[in-house]
């Protein structure tokens, strides 16, 4: 995977490369440009291969990563990303294959909160990258480091690695975070790796493509394969007359020397034909199809829930945590059908919120119809002893077939759905128990931080069926583009204040711009004002009593008119 980028020939100086300011490390690189050929190769693989147990899970011919590349890493859990990752640190050597390394590397694995701290897991993110960039690296790999992150903070990182000018390779179910970020995308696929241009954005706009040519070329395949087919049957139906008397000769004329030896001759000749027909479609170029999942609406079973009333009611509830008042009072409800986001730092009190609702609480006023299903990162609704259509056929009210649709939903293709729940990856698991929760007999989902731990292919079907979820939907995650698309309101806790909002998350966004530019403009006007008076009296006095200290005072105020006039046109 060798690739040309040439910008006229460089060489590198670091300068100033560290500094911190409020809590955010900046990373200054100044790039000085000689002239050369081509970037920089920071590391190259070479015909790597990788097994865990008897699985071949990397199989990677030629790899490269030069100065200022951006990659982003995807692919399905379990298919070797940290793996990966690792052998291009060096912390995991590879069965077969070279990795060799011509930079500084550091490697940012999966962060977990420290047993015995106080700190958030974005605070003990936040400090590890600090202490990384510090040492300069000139290229950085990170394993799902917005893991744990509220959105402040995933904001904070990708401002971080947006103005740092060296090279990284990112392992990210944040779609966003990707976009924002990447220029180039790696997905392993089947051992392999294969690159895209561009953010995630860009690779899901080439693999739509690629599966429309993928249709096509199946499309031509199959006609193709069945002309030829039809022109066996044909040419076997020939072959079966050449050894019947034709009606439109005697039997005496039949019996004539050499007619049969004629009609021989002709179906030696079309069995010929038939054989090398077979061979063409033995030669030809096997397109596979594309594995098309069904539409799914994820419809309610006896679903008695009225339609147009509140089916829960939350009534001036209080979010206290022994003596910390995490939000003041709150009411709203919840009608058939709402998909409610709840949003807010680490430890504004989205847990607590939902722990509230879950074990009504007696300011939550829930409907008799109301069966809530509840998903929480402990997992403790699976039987691990249990294969995974057991746990799920367990507490499901839907037939075999669509069961096996909606894991199929969630990558449980074949026999997957055998596996015992005890052998499954982390990732894996969580499939498994939002699966679980979603096809239970139930018609409130109640989801804290469902995202967590899945890959991107595995978020994007879980949104096309929350999507289609007849039932209401409470959940709290930090995946923006997530929300975006689930949601159809949110609601925002920060600084121990509760905002709601009808609306999806960039609607919630671009409403909340236009608040600050309305409290800006505001306070802009009125220190207009407050110049204008001070503006005025500076010249009144001036008109009485001269003098060098008020023609400065006055051309001061007048250029911060002109400052706060100008910010208005911008």
């Amino acid at each position: 995977m060798k690739r040309g980028k040439a910008i006229g020939n460089s060489e590198y100086k670091w300068h100033n490369p560290y500094r911190s300011t409020d809590g955010f490390c900046e990373l200054y690189l100044t790039l000085t440009v000689i002239q050369r050929s081509v970037y920089m190769i920071l590391l190259e693989i070479n015909h790597i291969k990788h097994y865990v147990r008897d699985r071949l899970l990397l199989d990677v011919n030629n790899l490269q990563i030069h100065d200022h590349d951006k990659i982003g890493l995807i692919g399905p859990n379990g298919c070797g990303k940290t793996t990966l990752l690792n052998i291009m640190a060096g912390t995991i050597n590879p069965n077969n294959g070279k990795v060799t390394r011509y930079a500084k590397i550091e490697l940012i694995p999966q962060i977990k909160q420290q047993a015995g701290t106080t700190k958030s897991g974005g605070e003990v993110t936040k400090e590890y990258l600090q202490q990384v960039l510090y040492r300069h690296p000139s290229l950085l790999l990170a394993d799902e480091p917005t893991t744990n992150l509220d959105t402040d903070h995933i904001e904070w990182l990708e401002k971080i690695l947006s103005e740092w000018k060296g090279a990284f390779v990112i392992v990210s179910h944040d779609r966003d975070f990707l976009d924002s970020l990447c220029t180039t995308i790696w997905e392993i696929d089947g051992c392999k790796i294969i690159e895209y241009t561009g953010n995630y954005t860009n690779y899901k706009e080439q693999k739509e493509k690629k599966k429309l040519r993928n249709q096509l070329e199946y499309k031509k395949y199959m006609e193709k394969k069945k002309q030829l087919e039809r022109a066996i049957i044909d040419l076997k139906h020939r072959a079966q007359r050449a050894t019947k008397k034709p009606k439109n000769i005697s039997n005496s004329e039949a019996r004539v020397p050499g007619v049969k030896t004629h009609y021989a001759s002709i179906q030696k000749k079309l069995m010929l034909n038939i054989k090398s027909i077979q061979k063409r479609i033995e030669r030809l170029e096997v397109v596979e199809k594309e594995k098309e999942l069904p539409p799914i609406k994820m419809e309610l079973k006896n679903a008695e829930l009225p339609r147009n009333k509140p089916i829960l009611r939350v009534e001036d509830l209080s979010g206290i945590v022994g003596e910390r008042v995490l939000w003041n009072k709150i009411s709203f409800q919840i009608r058939v059908g709402d998909k409610l986001a709840i949003i807010g730092p680490n430890g504004s009190g989205k847990t607590t919120l939902i722990k509230k609702i879950i074990n009504k609480d007696p300011k939550v006023k829930l409907s008799p119809s109301v069966k809530i299903g509840y998903f929480s990162q402990d997992l403790n609704i699976l039987d691990d002893k249990k294969t995974i259509l057991q746990n799920v056929w367990a507490t499901s009210n839907h037939n075999e077939t669509f069961i096996r649709t909606v894991l199929a939903r969630m990558h449980f293709f074949g026999e997957d759905i055998y596996k015992p729940v005890e052998i499954l990856s982390g990732g894996e698991r969580v499939k498994a128990a939002l699966a679980k929760i979603i096809l239970s007999d139930v018609n409130m989902l109640v989801l804290d931080e469902p995202t967590n731990f899945l890959d991107a292919q595995a978020i994007e079907a879980l949104e096309t069926l929350l999507m289609n979820y007849e039932g209401s939907v409470i959940f709290a995650s930090h995946d923006r583009r997530f929300i975006n698309k689930v949601a159809t309101r949110i609601l925002s806790i920060r600084n121990g204040r509760i905002e709601l909002f009808n609306g999806n998350y960039k609607e919630y966004k671009e409403y909340q711009q236009r608040q600050i530019k309305a409290k800006q403009d505001k306070e802009r006007n009125e220190r207009l004002l407050l110049l204008e008076t001070k503006i005025a009296e500076v010249i009144s006095r001036l008109s009485l009593n001269p003098s060098e200290e008020l023609d400065r005072q006055l051309e001061n105020l007048l250029s911060e008119k002109e400052k706060l006039i100008q910010k208005n046109f911008d």
